[in-house]
């Protein structure tokens, strides 16, 4: 696992983050995430702003 994937896991850990929300747009950031044991569990069309940016939202599968 490459260091920068390494230290985003630890502070995955270390805050105890068990959901999160993930542009559409973003597909590395959507992989990654995946990889590190997320899966999407929803999709809003609309930012937290109203825009037009597809929101996904992703728990951790434990």
């Amino acid at each position: 696992m490459p260091l920068n994937a390494l230290a985003k896991s630890c502070s995955l850990i270390q805050y105890h983050v068990g959901q999160l929300a993930v542009n559409e747009q973003n597909p590395a950031a959507k992989g990654f995430y995946e990889h590190m044991g997320f899966e999407v569990v929803s999709r809003s069309p609309l930012d937290d702003q109203g825009n037009p940016y597809p929101i996904l939202n992703m728990v951790l599968l434990y």
